[in-house]
């Protein structure tokens, strides 16, 4: 969970565009809709190239679907584009040109769509579809899910094998989920699915016909154990232990005298429940930034998690902070939630010290709690501070709303694997230790990287290096949606 080198100051950096923002402009040729295949072009090219085509007035769709009129492609041999085109259950295909990247390059150059160029040569044996790794850190992902019909499907019945422990079928349909919110088209034919890497029998049956009874009481069981874990200090276990005592809602647990619950959680239930928004987030970071430039100025505090990934909403806000100064990271953290409490901001706190010991590294075992000083806050956000306003119920006419937030505070030379690690998205982190150990014989958590062939820890002070280490091509956080 690292980024951009440790300054005495982080400066955030615009965020990139993410495909479906697209540029307004003057639209000048209404009749020709443009699709550039991101297969060999690389998803930054890509990008370049469709903001290009806005400014000369084309139409660029992020979607191939059969509005599309001109299809773009760039070193691609033409059976394997085909054979993928044919793939993605198009009925207008015949009607499409197809056409290479020359076509595209003359038509910027004239500032107008030239003469059509002749089509691809239709393949007649089809090759494999552009190959998806089977990691979700060598696929980029954003925010656009162009299957969420079945990524939803998925991540119900994901869920409901978490919940009963049954660990090899809840990753089968988180990974076949992942896969899926990866793919810039939209699966609409079963056969679309034959070259794509973890989708087994039971993801492509729900693929083809999904059992809506069987669905229906996932999703009941989903709906109870959704209501539990919302609340604040209630996990999977516990939310599994009441259901399983035939527990149902809030009125059961709260007038059952053998549960014991956490009263925060309770105490603002109704607040910490809702969404949190973007704009929410930057106003709790300002608050916060605030209260640590006047104990340190040179410190560094990084907002994580989904805001970081370019969500524009959250359950909570995640924002690690540390110190150029080895050592201190602990006190300062310590130091900010005093200064919280002095502001009366500060409705609740549970502070956890550091228990990191470099003796006990590496960890063979992924523990999904890192051993850096952290605190787990409840926050009240005045209306005053957040840039639009709060995100209120009907009827909320309050000045204020708690707001969950964590705090975490690694070491300043562990800076760049908390960053990495505190972003996620949960699939793409799992998969960039699963790919670090299998295929590179190395051991990735929150804290650092172990190269076991050297049996040496390896040193990062940006994402970036770690990438570089494990021989990947570097993903931005806007990019690990998986």
């Amino acid at each position: 969970m690292l980024h951009a080198p440790v300054a005495s100051r982080m400066r955030k950096r615009p965020r990139p565009l993410e495909p479906s923002a697209q540029r307004k402009g003057e639209v000048k040729f209404q009749d020709v809709r443009l699709y550039l295949v991101e297969r060999k072009m690389g998803c930054s090219r890509r990008s370049f190239l469709s903001q290009l085509a806005r400014s000369k007035g084309f139409i660029v769709e992020d979607v191939l679907s059969d509005k599309v009129t001109h299809v773009v492609s760039e070193d691609n041999d033409a059976a394997g584009l085909w054979a993928w085109l044919e793939g993605c259950g198009l009925k207008d295909l015949p009607k499409m040109q197809v056409l290479d990247i020359g076509w595209f390059t003359d038509s910027m150059r004239e500032g107008k769509p030239v003469d059509t160029l002749p089509r691809l040569p239709e393949g007649s044996t089809p090759t494999p579809v552009a190959t998806v790794s089977q990691y979700a850190c060598k696929r980029r992902t954003t925010t656009q899910n162009n299957n969420k019909i079945f990524t939803d499907a998925f991540e119900v019945l994901a869920e409901s094998y978490e919940f009963n422990e049954i660990e090899g079928r809840c990753l089968a349909f988180r990974r076949a989920a992942s896969v899926l919110k990866s793919l810039p088209w939209a699966v609409q034919r079963l056969e679309a699915t034959q070259d794509l890497p973890c989708l087994g029998g039971h993801t492509k049956a729900v693929i083809q016909d999904t059992e809506p009874s069987k669905l229906c009481s996932f999703r009941r069981q989903r709906s109870c154990h959704s209501l539990f874990t919302s609340v604040f200090g209630v996990g999977v276990k516990t939310a599994e232990k009441w259901y399983r005592r035939g527990l149902r809602s809030f009125r059961d647990i709260l007038t059952n005298s053998h549960v014991v619950f956490f009263p925060a959680g309770f105490l603002h239930y109704g607040d910490i429940s809702r969404a949190v928004s973007e704009a929410e987030a930057r106003a709790l970071g300002n608050i916060i930034d605030e209260a640590v430039r006047a104990i340190t100025p040179d410190a560094v505090l990084a907002l994580t998690g989904g805001f970081r990934r370019g969500k524009e909403f959250g359950h909570d806000v995640d924002y690690l902070l540390t110190t150029p100064e080895l050592g201190k990271e602990e006190a300062l953290l310590l130091s900010v939630i005093d200064r919280l409490k002095h502001q009366s901001i500060l409705l609740y706190c549970d502070y956890q010290a550091s228990t990191l010991d470099m003796d006990q590294l590496p960890c063979r075992r992924f523990e999904a709690m890192d051993h850096f000083a952290k605190c787990f806050l409840i926050l009240r956000l005045e209306a005053g501070q957040v840039e639009g306003d709060l995100q209120r119920v009907e009827g909320d006419s309050r000045s204020w709303r708690a707001v969950r937030v964590d705090l975490v505070s690694p070491p300043i030379d562990h800076y760049a694997f908390a960053l990495l690690g505190w972003s996620g998205s949960r699939q793409f982190e799992r998969d960039l230790r699963r790919f670090a150990r299998l295929e590179r014989k190395m051991l990735l958590d929150n804290h650092a990287l172990y190269d076991l062939t050297k049996k040496e820890f390896l040193e990062a002070k940006t994402e970036k290096d770690i990438f570089a280490h494990l021989g990947l091509e570097y993903i931005e956080p806007w990019q690990r949606n998986a």
